[in-house]
């Protein structure tokens, strides 16, 4: 620790306060001891940062499903900004299942964790008080707002939802259908909501129905669909798992994307640039949000302020080959309709 200090110019106290996370230190100060730090080579005692710190190494992530293609960017990126601040992570998933979830939020306060990630909206928010109860700072995506040890990430849908809606309607297209996510979950209903009001400030005919968030119910959803008349000119998706489904039964009843129907995913997931056309989507940036929701507890855990934080990310539309011009019947057919909503089944 001596040596660090003499290669940076700085107190051997300071060096400490940087790598027991002890004391608040200057950003350009904490950047020079890090680099300090990887060109000697120097690795602290991660038994006695503990004891320093009273608190555990690792800083928690709970997220839903480790199978499903939108965490491994979230969590890429609360990784990265993890240990670039001399931190691991402690990863839990709870499959969707309330006892494991219980479970999660139990194993973070065993591990006396500084602070938590809850990544996903399928949780009881009761449980953010098990957290609070023991001092442990904590963010939630699209919740409640901000109180004492609690922050929030909220998703700035609308940005993305205007832009998509703006892009289609300057193709042509007014007949349009959403397929929305489950409406129990908080950033569903902010999806629905964001897009609603994208199609209403244009007077847009609109039908919706809600959905799973699944290939498969995206290609349910689709049967149903073609058993209807008429036919949208655009699907709209609350995930592009649902928009693959579509995309894939629209194939194999011979309609042709986008030529016959547009079809629009969100999340841009990985799989979104490899279908068959490409889809175009409206991107939540995953790897800054993970980053975000890291760079938020540690501003809670070093700040001293026990009160938490309201943060907002941006989406943005991602255009690619599953959106073109409106089909010319389809335009004609629907120019002069009033807005209409048909009830979500």
């Amino acid at each position: 620790m001596k040596d660090v200090a003499v290669r940076c110019g700085v107190a051997e106290s300071t060096v400490s306060h940087v790598v027991n996370q002890t004391r608040f230190v200057a950003p350009e100060t904490r950047r020079k001891v890090l680099q300090a730090m990887r060109e000697l080579n120097y690795h602290g005692n991660a038994h006695a940062r503990r004891l320093a710190r009273g608190r555990s190494d690792f800083f928690g992530l709970i997220i839903s499903d480790i199978e499903n293609p939108f965490f491994p960017g979230l969590i890429k990126g609360f990784e990265s900004a993890a240990l670039e601040r001399g931190f691991d992570l402690l990863l839990c998933t709870t499959n969707y299942d309330p006892e494991r979830t219980r479970g999660a939020f139990r194993k973070m306060v065993e591990n006396n964790v500084p602070g938590v990630a809850v990544m996903t909206s399928r949780v009881d928010r009761s449980l953010a008080d098990v957290l609070v109860t023991h001092h442990i700072a904590s963010v939630f995506l699209d919740a409640d707002p901000p109180r004492a040890f609690k922050s929030n990430i909220r998703m700035n849908y609308a940005k993305g939802a205007c832009e998509a809606i703006a892009y289609l309607y300057n193709l042509g297209h007014r007949d349009f259908f959403l397929i929305a996510g489950p409406q129990t979950r908080p950033s569903h209903q902010a999806l629905r909501k964001a897009v609603e009001h994208a199609l209403f400030e244009r007077t847009i005919l609109y039908r919706g129905v809600e959905g799973e968030n699944t290939e498969e119910s995206g290609a349910a959803q689709t049967r149903r669909l073609l058993s209807e008349k008429p036919l949208p000119s655009a699907i709209l998706c609350s995930n592009d798992l649902t928009a693959i489904g579509v995309i894939n039964e629209l194939a194999k009843a011979g309609l042709r994307v986008p030529v016959d129907v547009s079809v629009v995913g969100a999340d841009d997931i990985r799989f979104a640039r490899l279908t068959r056309p490409p889809l175009t989507t409206i991107r939540i940036p995953k790897e800054a949000l993970g980053r975000l929701a890291f760079m938020t507890l540690e501003e809670m855990v070093t700040s001293g302020r026990p009160l938490g934080f309201e943060r907002t990310v941006d989406t943005e539309l991602i255009i690619r080959d599953s959106t073109g011009p409106a089909h010319e019947l389809t335009v004609k057919a629907s120019v002069g309709s009033d807005v209409t909503e048909e009830a979500f089944r």
